[in-house]
């Protein structure tokens, strides 16, 4: 054997995995495609320190470019739901070296510029056929981001709603003071049909501005081009600078389904685990499940099954309440929207806290307990239609 764990892809959940197996006395060996890591990044560049929190990590200067206290949920007539959390605006390829650098240092082998073209058994062996030759372990675990082919090609239906994939595109910019502001901004509507529209100052003159849609082909780039008009309204800007343009699918809502087979682990993007913080504690778990696995000498379904039933009691039912949250909000007007947000404009949130997924449900969580209301009348208009 290689290894006793072969960990395909150096996502933020695929790093964690490693990590975890590792410090629990695992051999490990981790694959991935690019030359460099974080090289080029994954358009996600922000989390909020609740998240970290829950992954026992603390966020460090030296990938942090903006320091910000929450978030903003605006309606498309400009109505505002301000959420008051601790949050990062972050180089997402100095992140990924991070953490790259901290597990070499765990004892982890990474091997960088090592495409993966096959998985098969042989016996009580599995075979990774790459670009680098082939490597074998006892256990293989898939973390190689939301296009992940590894997981199909053993077998494996990853996402419940795959069609529900939000596939967006994002600007850094630069332009005089953009980046400044202390406060996320995601933009809801008709706009951005099922997501949002975003803009992150990320200190100075820098910020990035998105647009995700979902059930809207891949190529999102018809709502981007219209939001940056739109943008440059909203804040008065006759002219932007676009150093950057990054594309990427984001499974908010698509929640978990086959991630575990005999010797199989699928975990972060791959499994439908959305989020920087919420793919690094699924990373983690599914880590230690593995390692486990690995000294007691059953790689069995039954044995990695753990690792499902760990995830689904910390996260299944934020998952589905986001995705009922995410799901009223595609199927609402423009006008159903406004009426919504009016109702808790002026609300105190300041409890709320977390990942902007996270936020998002507790926001929902919280419309249902204190104004019933408004989501009763928000169904009876959905009910109408």
């Amino acid at each position: 054997m290689d290894a006793d764990i072969i960990v395909i892809g150096a996502s933020p959940a695929g790093l964690m995995a490693a990590r975890n197996a590792c410090e629990k006395g695992a051999a490990v060996l981790l694959l991935e495609k690019k030359e460099e890591i974080g090289h080029p990044p994954h358009p996600a560049n922000s989390f909020f320190k609740g998240m970290l929190d829950k992954c026992g990590e603390k966020a460090d200067p030296s990938y942090v470019v903006h320091y910000l206290k929450g978030m903003k949920i605006i309606s498309p007539s400009g109505k505002t739901v301000e959420v008051e959390a601790p949050g990062y605006a972050i180089d997402k390829t100095e992140f990924d070296r991070f953490y790259a650098k901290k597990i070499i240092k765990t004892g982890v082998d990474l091997r960088k510029g090592v495409k993966v073209q096959n998985i098969h058994r042989e016996g009580e062996k599995f075979t990774v056929n790459t670009s680098a030759g082939d490597f074998t372990s006892k256990l293989v675990i898939i973390s190689d981001g939301i296009n992940s082919k590894m997981a199909s090609l053993v077998g494996l239906k990853t996402m419940k709603h795959p069609e529900d994939i939000a596939w967006g595109i994002e600007l850094d910019i630069r332009s005089p003071g953009i980046g400044k502001p202390k406060m996320f901004e995601y933009y809801v509507g008709n706009h951005a049909p099922g997501w949002k529209t975003t803009y992150a100052p990320r200190g100075g003159d820098n910020a990035a501005i998105g647009a995700y849609v979902r059930r809207c082909g891949t190529d999102a780039t018809p709502y981007l081009n219209a939001w940056v008009e739109n943008f440059k309204k909203i804040k008065g800007l006759e002219e932007l600078e676009i150093v950057r343009k990054l594309s990427g699918g984001d499974p908010i809502v698509t929640l978990p389904k086959e991630y575990i087979t005999d010797g199989i682990m699928v975990v972060g993007g791959a499994a439908g685990q959305s989020g920087i913080g919420y793919a690094m504690r699924a990373g983690q778990i599914c880590g230690d499940v593995a390692a486990d696995a690995i000294s007691k000498g059953d790689v069995s379904k039954s044995a990695l099954l753990a690792y499902r039933k760990t995830w689904e009691k910390e996260f299944l039912a934020e998952h589905y309440l986001g995705r009922i949250g995410l799901e009223t909000l595609r199927k609402m007007t423009d006008k159903e929207i406004d009426e919504m947000v009016k109702v808790f404009e002026k609300e105190d949130l300041s409890f709320i806290h977390g990942s902007s997924i996270e936020q998002a449900m507790q926001v929902f969580a919280f419309m249902l307990k204190k104004k019933p209301s408004a989501i009763l009348k928000c169904r009876a208009l959905l009910r109408n239609r």
